[in-house]
């Protein structure tokens, strides 16, 4: 049995979630779907100019992970360009992350903030409270964040962005 996937923090949701080439009706375009975390993965590297090592620390993952994700991400964006394709930006396994990252020691059960880009990670972290090395981040949960899961309303290419045809695969 597989592993299962372990979210992606991300920033925030997409402020626009669908782009199309102009003049084209929707019903005659294929469409890419590009997950929210492959677009937080291309906007900490093309956008804000972090080194890959960087935003994997981010995100939450392992520099591989990440390498994976941001060329998934500009492979669809690439096609779209290139094809005249739609793309449409949701769903994955993702979680919204507040600008501080929230440790917790599951010794003594104590949780403590430390901001993005202080270096602290959890798995080379002793408790400040009881010196223990059983840190780990905690989960985003109620007002500091939520998960994103799977795709959801426009985008039918679902997570593994493989286009499909106009009609095919379409909700109700």
């Amino acid at each position: 049995m597989a592993r299962p996937a372990k979210p992606r923090f991300v920033t925030g949701e997409p402020c626009v979630d669908f782009f199309k080439p102009r003049g084209i009706p929707m019903s005659e375009l294929e469409e890419e779907c590009l997950t929210v975390e492959e677009l937080e993965a291309i906007k900490l590297t093309d956008i804000d100019g972090l080194y890959q090592e960087d935003s994997a620390e981010r995100m939450e993952v392992s520099r591989p992970t990440f390498q994976r994700v941001l060329k998934s991400a500009r492979g669809k964006v690439a096609r779209c360009l290139v094809e005249g394709k739609a793309l449409g930006i949701e769903g994955g396994n993702y979680m919204l992350s507040d600008e501080k990252r929230v440790f917790e020691c599951l010794s003594c059960g104590s949780t403590w903030d430390s901001p993005y880009g202080s270096g602290v990670r959890a798995c080379e972290t002793a408790c400040p409270k009881c010196g223990e090395m059983t840190v780990r981040r905690a989960c985003a949960r109620g007002p500091r964040g939520r998960q994103g899961h799977g795709p959801a309303g426009r985008c039918q290419a679902g997570v593994s962005g493989q286009a499909r045809k106009p009609g095919v695969g379409a909700k109700p």
